[in-house]
């Protein structure tokens, strides 16, 4: 929002700027190398009032790390070299926005309120706001980044929190001396008095064109900032109320008329000296046709709360939730723990940056009511998004091209909405009896370093680990239920996501209560059945769980809702059209390389098959034969473990008869193997994005600890520099990710970039690139290879810092049937074994130019906007690079095989074997290696 007027976006582009060399640091990747070659990441964004830099490293390499992140905030060089190619980058990253529709209605908004305000600027920025009209008008953007970075870059304008393994007289040495000559400029801190909607931006309705198959409605009104009032959260009390979802809530009447399917409700943050209050909902075929009447509704809801006045004892409930979570909190990793303090200190009192956020004490039922009094038609702004306005607008937003109207609201319908009286069904939330009384930790088990089985039948293996790490009175189960009947065909797997959907939306209103509790539930379908995860305080998990069975073994289904969540999930599978190109080509990828997948496709045209009657009949004979696997990890004994276990057995058994699976049933999927030699290429369109995308995956093994260990080397090795000459250097696109691909027990490195060059182009620089690393391998001294080889430990050997991380390994290595619960400390134990010999040895043999055992396949996401460069066409892709790079590179390798039709592809091709599990699992018995 300090932009200068006449620049767009250049605050932005000085976030990216800053990476890219400093006086004591000159070289553009130094920074980031650094990090690389230290185990550590970094990562930067721009808001609306703020730019957070963050890091992390290996713990003895703090000091260098601050030495080099320092000197953005004291020296910055903005060479004009680098200028003028990052500003590329930041064009490519707005390319991506485009057809977003989260950015494109985040503009609308602000494009809507006071023109001269700075909350209506455009901060992303692009090549036309950076570069060619400022040269235009011969303005050197460069220039003006120099005079930003003097002017807004002053200490009193900036927080800063370092964590570290030193003590504080360490840590505060380190910052007086690498941050002490920051400047101290005294430049007011920036703050916005006059709100952007004043009395010609409140009272209309928008009307907006999605991207996507989009219904939503927002009501938002103009509020004060109330961040000095965080004591006593009024924002967050009328949040708690408006948002909730239990019975007598304002979703659960919409839902009850099949006029929306969510409802989100709260203040959020404008900027110094201004907020918002919003509802939010989606939308369903029906409620599109009564946006007036959810107004309505909204309002009576609001005048509820008029009549009943503020309630201590609410204000109260949301209090002890909020202390709750604050008392009982998780760690954090560092690198986020540091970005949100240094945000918090801007916001809160030293002595309370840890805690202002959650601790609020200071009822007050004047500012309660206060705020509420401004939630009046009088102020209210409708945005009304929906396909259904295609063809019916007159106005186009400046920067990202939204469709919209604007309309003043009639006179008569505020009038009603000022008169909209109180509902009977509208009442607000009875107490929170989910709330956990219980904090005390069980008594501890003898301690095991992994999970064990406690039992193990035909119909049920369960995983049990206590923790004796976290010390929290919290617990994680996870439940499989696994079906030979889930994923048989599209229409199965469609019902069987259809079951999921409705379980969960029966279930809504009373989880609410839990998860306002921090006691949570999901429920989702996979390939190979349904998945149920519970998490959070264990105090009265047994009773949720007990209740989701319940539901589960007792299935009804309102037919109404049924119509409504179809036609949601319907839209969802076309929407996928509009996704990313980038994430367009990782679904491809997978689609290729994976035994079995239903596509989109596939999905969509079951869809039409997919009824209330099928669904009735289907519930049945997908718990006929099942195999439970569940785990049980956390503040839990082993008694409760099988208590647990015991209600979903006992349940399943007694409503559906459910028998245990044949061995030959318990399978899992394999992956396509590429022949030796091999090259494919796959091509499809997107025919929303101005960009295209490629992933280049070259498959290397099945997983075992050797080839685990050197492909994670060398993607450590080459990951830095494939950005810096990919990305930074060469522009090629904002996105590129370099990295380990696994799945169904298969390994290999992934190069996904997404860019506006032709895909026959990027893919050339990736071999040049991948080229490059052989000599980049072959003369890295020693030193630098045992640096990476650290840096690659000291990340794997970083222990999980919450109990849902703990689990989610575990259950990882149970659901894969790997079983390795050791694995860090094994391959990091092999890892340090490593040569460099045996690194160049896996690039000559699976990556190399001329590889004998190269296995490649390209996925190719071509963009069909107007004007784009690169058309998708039948031309054979011949394996060549550019050679006048000094790669020397042998000639053109063989014509890439491309493949039309994904089936008949995977049909040609073996699959790999499965890896050999680390313990072998019986019915009786566990076997280790060890």
């Amino acid at each position: 929002m300090s932009d200068p007027e006449d620049l767009p976006g250049l605050a932005h582009f000085c976030e990216h700027m800053l990476f890219l060399g400093t006086t004591k640091y000159p070289e553009e990747n130094d920074y980031n190398k650094f990090l690389s070659e230290h185990g550590g990441s970094s990562n930067a964004f721009t808001s609306g009032e703020h730019t957070n830099y963050f890091f992390d490293v290996s713990p003895e390499h703090l000091l260098g790390a601050l030495d080099r992140f320092s000197q953005f905030f004291c020296c910055p060089l903005f060479t004009e070299s680098a200028t003028g190619r990052e500003v590329m980058a930041v064009n490519s990253e707005n390319d991506k926005n485009l057809q977003n529709d989260a950015w494109r209605l985040r503009q609308l908004d602000k494009a809507t309120c006071k023109p001269t305000h700075a909350y209506s600027k455009f901060g992303t920025g692009n090549r036309d706001t950076l570069e060619i009209v400022p040269k235009s008008r011969n303005q050197d953007t460069r220039c003006e980044l120099l005079k930003f970075h003097k002017q807004f870059y002053s200490a009193n304008l900036m927080s800063l929190c370092i964590l570290g393994k030193e003590n504080l007289d360490e840590l505060s040495e380190m910052t007086l001396n690498f941050f002490g000559d920051v400047e101290n400029k005294n430049v007011a801190v920036p703050e916005w008095k006059e709100h952007p909607c004043g009395p010609e931006e409140v009272k209309i309705c928008l009307k907006a064109v999605p991207i996507k198959d989009l219904r939503n409605l927002s009501v938002t009104w103009p509020i004060p900032d109330l961040h000095e009032f965080y004591k006593s959260s009024p924002g967050h009390y009328l949040g708690h109320l408006i948002g909730h979802e239990g019975p007598g809530s304002l979703l659960s009447e919409l839902k009850n008329r099949g006029w929306v399917n969510t409802l989100v409700g709260g203040q959020h943050h404008g900027a110094k000296g201004f907020a918002f209050f919003s509802v939010d909902v989606d939308l369903t075929e029906e409620g599109i046709e009564h946006t007036d009447d959810i107004v309505t509704l909204i309002f009576q809801y609001l005048n509820l709360l008029r009549k009943e006045g503020p309630k201590e004892w609410v204000f109260k409930e949301c209090q002890d939730l909020s202390a709750m979570g604050f008392r009982f909190k998780d760690k954090e990793k560092p690198i986020n723990y540091t970005s949100g303090c240094s945000a918090n200190l801007h916001d809160y009192p030293m002595e309370e940056v840890l805690s202002g956020h959650y601790l609020f004490d200071a009822y007050n039922s004047e500012l309660i009511q206060s705020v509420l009094d401004k939630l009046t038609p009088d102020t209210v702004r409708l945005c009304i998004v929906a396909k259904k306005y295609e063809g019916k607008t007159d106005l186009k937003e400046k920067w990202y091209g939204t469709d919209y109207s604007i309309s003043r609201l009639p006179e008569e319908v505020l009038q009603k909405w000022r008169n909209a009286g109180l509902h009977e069904n509208l009442h607000i939330p009875d107490k929170n009896e989910f709330i956990p009384t219980n904090f005390d930790l069980v008594t501890r088990d003898e301690d095991s370093n992994a999970p064990l089985i406690l039992r193990n039948t035909k119909i049920t293996r369960l995983w049990f680990k206590q923790d004796t790490k976290f010390l929290l009175p919290k617990a994680y189960v996870t439940v499989e239920f696994k079906s030979p009947y889930a994923y048989m065909d599209p229409l199965s797997a469609n019902l069987t996501y259809m079951f999921g959907e409705l379980l969960k939306d029966a279930l809504n209103e009373y989880a609410y209560a839990a998860e306002l509790a921090g006691l949570s539930y999901d429920l989702n379908s996979t390939i190979y059945g349904l998945i149920l995860k519970l998490q959070g305080y264990s105090d009265k998990q047994h009773v949720l769980l007990r209740k989701l069975i319940d539901k589960i073994t007792k299935f009804e289904i309102n037919e109404q809702r049924f119509s409504i969540l179809l036609e949601a999930y319907v839209r969802l599978l076309k929407n996928f059209r509009a996704e990313q190109p980038h994430q367009h080509a990782i679904y491809y990828t997978n689609l290729l390389v994976a035994e079995h997948l239903w596509t989109k496709e596939e999905l969509l045209e079951a869809a039409e098959d997919t009824t209330f009657e099928k669904l009735l009949a289907f519930v049945p004979r997908l718990f006929s034969h099942v195999f439970l696997e569940l785990l049980v990890y956390g503040n839990v004994s082993k008694e409760r473990a099988n208590q647990l276990t015991d209600i979903i057995e006992k349940s399943l058994t007694e409503r559906y008869q459910t028998r245990p699976l044949m061995a030959s049933q318990l399978r899992r999927f394999r992956e396509v193997q590429l022949p030796d030699g091999s090259s494919y290429v796959y091509r499809q369109m997107n025919e929303v994005h101005k960009s295209s995308s490629l992933e280049v995956y070259y498959q290397c093994d099945i997983q075992e600890t050797h080839s685990n260990m050197v492909l994670e080397l060398f993607c450590q090795i080459v990951g830095e520099p494939c950005f810096d000459i990919l990305r930074t250097q060469e522009q090629l696109g904002y996105i590129v990710f370099s990295g380990v691909r696994r799945s169904n027990g298969v390994q290999g490195l992934r190069i996904i970039v997404q860019s506006d060059k032709t895909l026959e182009f990027v893919e050339s620089r990736i071999e040049a690139f991948l080229l490059k690393m052989q000599k980049h391998i072959q003369e890295m001294t020693p030193e630098v290879f045992d640096k990476h080889v650290l840096a690659l430990a000291s990340k794997r050997l970083e222990k999980p810092k919450k109990l849902s991380a703990q689990h989610a390994r575990y259950w990882s290595e149970i659901t894969t049937q790997h079983y390795n619960f050791d694995r860090d400390e094994i391959e990091v134990r092999h890892l340090k074994t490593i040569t460099k010999d045996d690194v160049l040895k896996f690039y000559e043999e699976l990556i190399a130019y001329n590889a004998p055992k190269r296995h490649k396949l390209s996925v190719h996401i071509t963009s069909a906007s107007s004007g784009h460069l690169d058309k998708l066409d039948n031309s054979p892709l011949v394996e060549s690079v550019d050679t006048d790079n000094g790669c020397g590179l042998p000639g053109p390798r063989a014509q890439a095989v491309e493949v039309f039709d994904v089936a008949s592809f995977k049909h040609g091709l073996a699959l790999f074997p499965l890896p050999k599990p680390f313990i072998s699992v019986t019915p009786t018995k566990v076997f280790s290696k060890l």
